[in-house]
């Protein structure tokens, strides 16, 4: 199983990045969690089909239709032990 992590940078905390992470997330059959950091940006963390996460990938860099993202920082975790179902934390 491929497992990546990203960070995500812009307005991307109070439009709703999470949840919309989560539900694209889920319809992708990952797992993982969307956790927003003090510094204002958003950390994902995801694992799944190798597809699925470059599915995810491409999906960050718009994000939901209130957000702007400026940039995503992508980091392939193979071997990474993440929980099953998907967490906003």
């Amino acid at each position: 199983m491929a497992a990546a992590y990203f960070l995500v940078e812009g307005r991307v905390q109070g439009v709703f990045f999470r949840a919309s992470t989560r539900a694209q997330a889920v319809s992708l059959g990952l797992r993982g969690w969307a956790k927003n950091l003090a510094d204002g940006r958003v950390e994902v963390v995801a694992a799944g089909d190798p597809h699925a996460l470059d599915a995810l990938a491409q999906w960050l860099e718009d994000g939901p239709p209130s957000a702007r993202v400026d940039a995503v920082v992508r980091e392939d975790a193979p071997g990474l032990d993440v929980p099953g179902g998907f967490e906003i934390r």
